[in-house]
């Protein structure tokens, strides 16, 4: 690397560690200001704190795989969440914020009562902020090593008797860091040296990450989050100009495709099926494959925004910005970041034909791993720096809140509620607390190690994230919207996606068919629940509605809750707050995916689907349909008073 592109990734650390610094008093007094940032956050800051750790350095990486395997329709898998993203800004970050808890596992005290709510608590923060969130942690880490490894070359910076060390430790550990280590790493001998350059990279980034993270908690996060969406923008723009230059623009993109893969492309696919943002002409589109991309929305766990965007939306100063910061995320995360990254992934498809022999797991893998070869090759100085830094920062802004979140549990459910108070009947004090979280932090990411050392690829790890979640969103919503949901609901949902999850990976090749069945069985499972243990106390139903008014279908809580002996004297308007907010969640994913798709189209040379077969009319009509949209879900979503008293 050059020297202007050193000095680019050092003014990055230098700002994130100042930003740790400037945030410590006031992280230091409690875990509302460590985890919650006081509830201070506007919503344009909490939108993009949110957009910078979904835009992590795997998913360009990941999406340049799909792209190449299985063609640009098989992105509405990751496009489909702007449903959830929309529905808990419109619906529930409201009522996440009114709630008034740090973590959605200590939420589930507040929404049931008795020991199967203590169970509840306790089983989130152990599977969902360690389990599920550790395994996202991993398979970030791993893209880590694919990135910092052709750039960051510490056996070439380092004294021998500093590095040997470092590679001694790995090849006695015996586990490889490196994306292209064979199936016996004797034979290779520069494995154990690339592996030792990776691990001390990925160390540097943890103790930077850490850094600001611990000392500066949720402000900390968030104040370097924004520095680093700007910085991957920026970076990716840059790099997709470059790309795209480099093919002859974006027509030429689109030939090239055409002139490569005629006669087939990597696993056999189509130039039109590479292209493809409909299902006519799209790879694979089964019955199955629609299904899930329709439902992978509501059927995951983050359906209510459940871990770090909730954490986001409590953290917000009034309803309104809980909603700006939604409706921010989705725009920012699903349509700027996939219009730079389709092209991008087309170009470098385009530079980087795959080899014939190559296959399955390796494919997917050899295919993310041309998003970090382009970067080496194409990159001038100056430019390679600064997506070098946008990646790293990339990495960092997803660790920092999977840190952070991750410690959360594990201080406010685990330490404070079980420990402290479950066991040993004391109060823990605000600054031992935050000095327990800090402590969390560390051990949060030593888990995550471990696990990233077991994975092949990043696909690998996302489509096991996908089945530690399958079946949950289910249950999570109906808690908000219905009273008769109970803890028993989530409990069993939880048991049975436990249960069905190895089952199905033993039985089922197809992974559509796999994530279906763990939602039909989790959801029934629920609904089992809660016919057979009934609802929540009367007293627990009434205060939870009380404090945080849920919208939907709350009508006998909701006149008891008010005091009325009936409908006439109580006012009930959950169910009209609920259909409006469902309204502008339909209308506005509707406007986002009509954008998506036009201007997409007109980027990619996508044909239009087989029932239009005007190419251009087609980018014209979404594009303008996107836009007129936008008035009425701004009135459905925004029009009525934004802080309910």
């Amino acid at each position: 690397m050059h020297t202007i592109d050193i000095a680019i990734i050092l003014v990055f650390i230098a700002f994130a560690l100042v930003s740790g610094l400037r945030n410590r008093g006031k992280a230091s007094r409690n875990l509302e200001e460590y985890f919650l940032a006081g509830r201070t956050l506007s919503g344009w800051k909490a939108g993009l704190s949110m957009a910078a750790t979904q835009f992590a350095a795997d998913t360009p990486l990941l999406v340049t795989g799909i792209i190449a395997v299985s063609g640009i329709f098989a992105l509405w898998q990751l496009w489909i969440y702007a449903l959830a993203f929309l529905l808990m800004g419109f619906l529930l970050a409201p009522g996440w914020r009114r709630a008034g808890v740090l973590t959605d596992a200590e939420f589930s005290e507040l929404r049931y009562g008795g020991r199967p709510a203590a169970v509840l608590r306790t089983v989130k923060a152990l599977y969902f902020g360690t389990l599920f969130n550790c395994t996202v942690l991993a398979w970030v880490l791993f893209a880590a090593a694919k990135i910092a490894e052709p750039f960051l070359l510490w056996e070439a910076w380092l004294p021998a008797e500093v590095f040997a060390p470092v590679a001694g430790l790995m090849e006695w550990v015996g586990v490889p860091l490196t994306a292209g280590a064979a199936d016996d790493p004797g034979n290779d001998p520069t494995v154990w040296t690339r592996s030792a350059s990776n691990l001390i990279s990925i160390a540097a980034l943890l103790a930077v990450t850490a850094f600001y993270s611990v000392t500066g908690g949720l402000r900390g996060v968030v104040a370097t989050d924004l520095l680093q969406f700007a910085l991957m923008m920026a970076g990716t723009l840059a790099f997709t100009w470059i790309v795209v230059d480099k093919v002859g623009g974006l027509g030429a993109v689109t030939s090239r495709i055409f002139d490569l893969f005629g006669d087939g492309g990597p696993g056999g696919i189509s130039p039109g099926q590479i292209l493809a943002f409909t299902p006519g002409a799209a790879k694979d589109a089964s019955f199955g494959l629609l299904a899930l991309f329709s439902l992978q929305w509501l059927i995951q766990l983050n359906s209510d925004g459940t871990g770090y965007l909730a954490q986001r939306s409590m953290a917000c100063r009034s309803d309104r910005d809980a909603k700006v910061a939604a409706v921010v995320f989705t725009y920012a995360q699903v349509l700027l970041r996939s219009l730079l990254w389709i092209p991008l992934g087309l170009g470098l498809l385009a530079l980087f034909p795959p080899d014939a022999g190559l296959s399955g797991a390796m494919l997917q893998a050899d295919r993310e791993a041309t998003y970090v070869r382009g970067m080496a090759e194409l990159l001038p100085p100056g430019i390679l720096g600064l997506v070098v830094t946008a990646m790293l920062a990339a990495l960092a802004s997803t660790v920092d809140t999977h840190i952070n979140w991750g410690a959360s549990y594990w201080t406010n459910d685990i330490y404070d509620r079980l420990i402290c108070r479950g066991w040993l009947k004391r109060e823990a004090g605000g600054r031992e607390l935050v000095w327990v979280a800090r402590a969390s932090n560390l051990l949060i990411l030593a888990i995550a190690l471990l696990v990233m050392t077991q994975l092949t690829s990043i696909n690998q790890a996302w489509q096991a994230s996908l089945l530690l979640g399958a079946g949950m969103g289910t249950v999570l919503i109906l808690r908000w919207v219905w009273w008769r949901v109970n803890a028993w609901a989530e409990i069993a949902a939880i048991g049975a996606s436990v249960v069905l999850a190895p089952v199905l990976m033993m039985t089922v090749d197809d992974p559509a068919t796999r994530l279906l069945a763990i939602a039909a069985g989790s959801t029934l499972a629920a609904l089992a629940a809660i016919r057979l243990a009934g609802p929540e106390t009367r007293d627990k139903l009434i205060h939870f509605h009380q404090k945080v008014r849920p919208a939907g279908f709350w009508h006998p809580i909701a006149r008891d809750a008010g005091g009325g002996a009936d409908a006439e004297t109580t006012h009930d308007d959950g169910p009209r707050r609920l259909w409006r907010a469902l309204g502008a969640t339909f209308v506005c994913g509707f406007s986002v995916f009509c954008l998506l798709v036009g201007i997409g189209s007109w980027l990619a040379g996508s044909p239009p689907p087989v029932w239009f077969p005007w190419k251009l009319p087609w980018v014209g009509l979404l594009i303008a349909l996107g836009c007129l949209l936008t008035p009425l879900w701004v009135r459905l979503g925004f029009s009525e008073a934004d802080d309910i008293p």
